[in-house]
């Protein structure tokens, strides 16, 4: 199947959707920093495109002929971690990319945002237009931490399927979930050489110890170290003591299940930043999975139809 991967960042989805087979013809994005990080892993081309003026390229990805159209529009309006404004702008990305799918109508979209995403008015408004268009549309929020990622990260899917019919997938996204949790310890071992890590909280009210032995609170896109003036919280699995240190951003990457050999160039800010931002790797690929188990349950169940006798 092939596909088009709008907003890309540095590439989680597309990674994922490259490991499971998909063949990805091209990637955009805006923000050069992760361009360039996206140029040195991939073979295909990603183009440095701001698709708040969509119109000039919908002739460009219509000539690619994608099979699938697939992104994650920025979702720092939307997210806990954000300020909550869905009209600061980047909202307005998440209705390009549904007009972006309405003039190409590939057989196939996935649209990836934060949890709350359903709760928003931009959520209404996007979902009217593609539902115009003919799709068929499954909605779930998977947490990574069952889908083979170290991390507790709570993720919106919509999945389109053109002239298909709403909610069909939802048997395909369940039906591989884990019944427990992945842990750090469980995706990386003793690799780490710690037991205990500080990862900063958003507030002093949260803890920021951690162990490795349950699965890794979201990643976010600040990695800050720990201040003096840290008080012990109720929550800390621990207490602080030289034992226990923050993750570098190479760490936080595998939390990310980014493979090691995963070219990271850059200023360190930046890096965190899209790592934070980016798609876990194996959720990806295990969205990727579902829409081809789909697909593949669906054709032989079309071929038993066809063979089925006439009376």
């Amino acid at each position: 199947m092939k596909v088009i991967d709008l907003f890309a960042g540095c590439g989680g989805l597309s990674l994922g959707f490259q490991n499971a087979g998909y063949t990805i013809l091209a990637a955009c994005d805006n923000w050069e920093p992760a361009v360039n990080v996206y140029g040195k892993n991939f073979k295909h081309p990603i183009y440095r495109w701001d698709l708040s003026d969509y119109e000039l390229y919908l002739e460009k990805f219509k000539s690619l002929n994608p099979d699938l159209i697939m992104g994650g529009p920025p979702c720092q309006d939307f997210s806990s971690a954000g300020k909550r404004d869905e009209n600061l702008g980047r909202g307005d990305l998440t209705i390009a990319f549904a007009q972006i799918i309405t003039y190409i109508l590939p057989k196939v979209f996935v649209l990836e945002n934060v949890g709350r995403f359903n709760k928003t008015n931009k959520y209404i408004e996007t979902k009217n237009i593609l539902k115009q268009s003919g799709y068929g549309i499954t909605e779930k929020i998977l947490d990574a931490s069952l889908c083979g990622v170290p991390q507790k990260r709570k993720r919106f899917f919509w999945i389109g399927i053109y002239q298909g019919e709403d909610k069909e997938l939802i048997p395909y996204l369940e039906k591989n979930l884990s019944k427990k949790s992945m842990t750090v310890r469980d995706y990386l071992g003793d690799s780490l050489g710690i037991d205990y890590y500080y990862r900063h909280p958003r507030s002093y009210k949260r803890r920021g110890i951690f162990s490795i032995d349950e699965p890794s609170p979201t990643i976010r896109g600040v990695n800050r170290p720990i201040p003096k003036t840290y008080q012990k919280h109720p929550g800390d699995v621990v207490p602080l003591s030289s034992n226990v240190r923050p993750l570098t951003t190479q760490e936080r990457s595998y939390l990310q299940t980014f493979p090691n050999n995963f070219i990271w160039e850059g200023s360190k800010t930046n890096l965190e930043q899209m790592i934070g931002n980016a798609v876990p790797v194996r959720l990806a690929e295990y969205v990727a999975n579902a829409i081809l188990d789909y697909f593949a349950t669906s054709n032989i169940i079309q071929v038993q139809q066809l063979c089925l006798p006439i009376f």
